[in-house]
């Protein structure tokens, strides 16, 4: 300490000397010889000055040393067990090192602040950062969510569903909708919503909204003389994670959909294809419905959950698809007891749909999935004054294969007794005999593809599949029959309905600030069989070519990492 002392008074007085011999210089032409003089030996003096406190430094180390030595030899003899105390030792310096000293300002000494405190929270950083790409909201981070599209569908035929395809109800040739083609501009698939993260006493929550604009309109002139489009709620969840256990409750994707990773019900987490479509693929196994689900990750590999969510007790006419034959005595049931898509909320279910998953994840390039699905159905036929009730039940093995960084393979398949209303609504849950008891129909769908990666450019390609079984019986009177797909009945009652489709996602621009522009394509090739061609109509099914294409630009954010 003392070395380091005796070096900084030799520079305070260097520099003192070179002040004055830059004075000095400075003034060359201004000073007399006797004045250059007079400074020379006033920088001699100081020199002497220097040395003499220069010996005094040093005769006081060498004391120092000793004093030091005699204690560590005292304290050797006397020092308790705890030697964690040592007396610190001042020695006494010249007044004027002592003043040179006492002029150098301290150095300050960093302090922890409260944001490096072990916080596994990053909205409650300090406001003074680095602005992330997220809004802070109190603790909880928010960032915006949604895209806006300008979607073109063109079409081979005339099927009045907008950009969704109705793929169950493809027109035949022999209607005037099956020789007419169709072409539309649409904003509807443009989404608004937001996220909201954030950690509290050691639970990580996340609320998420999410609404486009395909809504029902009451107006008749949509397309006329205003483009006024309704919004419509596609999801608005909460979910709480404390370790090991996690609850989420809202309208959600079903936990039936097929997952990218986990059972997570965040949509980057789900597969539903990466196609145009509003209605996505045929074949696919999804819904959007309120209802709450509990989840456990005994690791980071494996999730196992259950659900209970909203049940409707479906006989078709939804999304294009066929309806069922019902009893002449027991035609209220259509739009009373069972849904036909003309009531609202109005269907008397018995019981929520519930629903078991475990998901695998052994990597981040594989993802394998088992579910189940448990219902139940209930009629009660005044006539009779009997009540009649059945369950019905489904089961779903999905996978994602990443066979290298930028291509994947994907499969799911679904098969039920009474499942049908997951399948897009394509096929009905139950037939109704003439007694008025209840039999679900064999139904089951299939998606397979593959998606790749290369620089900015997305590729895919898919194929998928809907069957719908035969369920058949006869009418009080005995000679009609009732159900679904005899002979004779309507060829809107579907076997099969297939799609093969192909598209791009090429990104033009993005950046973290400012958001990104994708420019997208479609092409698909749908097919329908009936279960019964009546004459003229059609031979034996029907096909449809779509193309799409869309402009998004996606609204910047992204969440910090928790």
């Amino acid at each position: 300490m003392i070395s380091g002392k005796r070096w900084l008074c030799r520079a305070v007085v260097a520099v003192v000397a070179a002040g004055v011999l830059a004075v000095a210089a400075d003034n060359t032409d201004a000073t007399q010889p006797t004045d250059i003089a007079a400074l020379r030996a006033m920088i001699a003096a100081q020199q002497r000055q220097l040395d003499a406190l220069q010996q005094a430094l040093d005769n006081q180390q060498r004391l120092l040393d000793k004093t030091l030595a005699a204690n560590a030899a005292t304290q050797e003899k006397t020092a308790p067990p705890n030697r964690g105390q040592v007396a610190s030792i001042a020695p006494i310096f010249p007044a004027a090192a002592q003043a040179t000293l006492a002029a150098i300002p301290a150095i300050p000494v960093p302090q922890a602040t409260p944001a490096a405190a072990a916080n596994t929270n990053p909205c409650e950083a300090p406001a003074d950062t680095k602005v992330p790409a997220y809004l802070r909201i109190g603790d909880t981070c928010v960032i915006p969510v949604g895209f806006m599209d300008l979607t073109s569908v063109w079409r081979s035929k005339d099927l009045g569903s907008s950009i969704g395809t109705n793929f169950a109800s493809i027109p035949y040739n022999n209607t005037l909708a099956g020789r007419l083609s169709e072409f539309h501009f649409s904003p509807q698939n443009s989404r608004l919503g937001f996220r909201a993260d954030g950690n509290w006493k050691g639970a990580h929550f996340i609320a998420y909204n999410e609404f486009d604009f395909n809504g029902t309109s009451g107006s008749n002139n949509l397309s006329v003389t205003s483009g006024s489009f309704v919004p419509r709620i596609r999801l608005f969840w909460v979910d709480v994670r404390k370790g090991n256990l996690e609850i989420m409750a809202g309208q959600s994707w079903s936990m039936l959909t097929p997952n990218r990773k986990g059972i997570s019900a965040l949509p980057g987490d789900l597969f539903y294809s990466q196609v145009i479509d509003l209605n996505y693929l045929t074949g696919l196994t999804w819904t959007r419905q309120p209802g709450v689900r509990i989840l456990f990750h005994p690791n980071k590999q494996v999730t196992f959950g259950i659900a209970a969510e909203n049940p409707e007790q479906y006989i078709g006419g939804s999304a294009g698809g066929g309806s069922i034959t019902l009893p002449a005595a027991l035609a209220s049931f259509s739009g009373g007891e069972f849904s036909n898509n003309t009531n609202t909320q109005a269907v008397p279910n018995y019981a929520p749909d519930f629903i078991a998953k475990v998901a695998l994840d052994p990597n981040s390039k594989l993802h394998f999935e088992v579910a189940g699905i448990q219902r139940t159905f209930r009629s009660f036929n005044q006539a009779t004054n009997t009540y009649f009730k059945t369950s019905g039940a489904g089961v779903s093995a999905n996978a994602m294969l990443g066979i290298t960084n930028n291509f994947r393979l994907t499969t799911t398949n679904f098969w039920s007794d009474g499942g049908g209303r997951y399948l897009f609504g394509q096929a009905p849950d139950v037939v109704i005999r003439s007694d008025g008891s209840i039999s679900p129909v064999h139904s089951g769908g299939f998606t397979e593809g593959f998606e790749s990666t290369m620089k900015n450019t997305l590729l895919y390609g898919y194929w998928g599949g809907t069957y719908i079984g035969r369920n058949t019986a006869l009418d009080a009177n005995g000679t009609g029959l009732i159900g679904y797909g005899y002979r004779g009945s309507s060829n809107a009652q579907n076997r099969m309905i297939q799609e093969i489709t192909i598209g791009f996602n090429q990104t033009m621009w993005k950046n973290a600030r400012y958001g990104a522009i994708n420019f997208m394509g479609q092409y698909m090739y749908e097919t329908r069989s009936p279960w019964y061609f009546a004459g003229g109509a059609g031979g034996k099914g029907t096909q449809n070519s779509t193309v799409f294409f869309n402009l998004r630009y996606t609204l910047p954010g992204g969440m910090p990492s928790f």
